[in-house]
């Protein structure tokens, strides 16, 4: 079994009408591709007065694999196809940390 050492983080924000609607494109279209390849994915949601931003946090043994999957650079930001229609503003970055403590709830 793989040990989590990188962590991918992608953040993006929706109107607060848009939530329901894209927490379920997120959950149909943006969450099983990744766990079919990842270790692990969660999906955060934060509701906001005017705004609901949403995480997507994946667990990856190590840059190599996350590379595969992305099909290149990591860092690079990959939109699903109705980001544009419901994001409030296009994430241009992601964030990839090592894992430096990783204890179990």
């Amino acid at each position: 079994m793989s040990v989590a050492t990188i962590a991918r983080i992608w953040r993006g924000r929706v109107t607060r009408e848009r939530a329901d609607a894209y927490e379920r494109y997120l959950l149909a279209e943006g969450i099983p591709p990744l766990r079919k390849t990842a270790l692990a994915v969660q999906l955060f949601r934060e509701d906001r007065v005017t705004d609901t931003e949403f995480v997507t946090t994946s667990y990856w043994p190590d840059v190599a694999a996350m590379s595969a999957f992305t099909g290149g650079d990591p860092n690079v930001v990959h939109h699903l196809p109705r980001d544009p229609e419901f994001l409030i503003a296009l994430p241009e970055r992601v964030e990839v940390l090592r894992i430096v403590v990783d204890t179990k709830v």
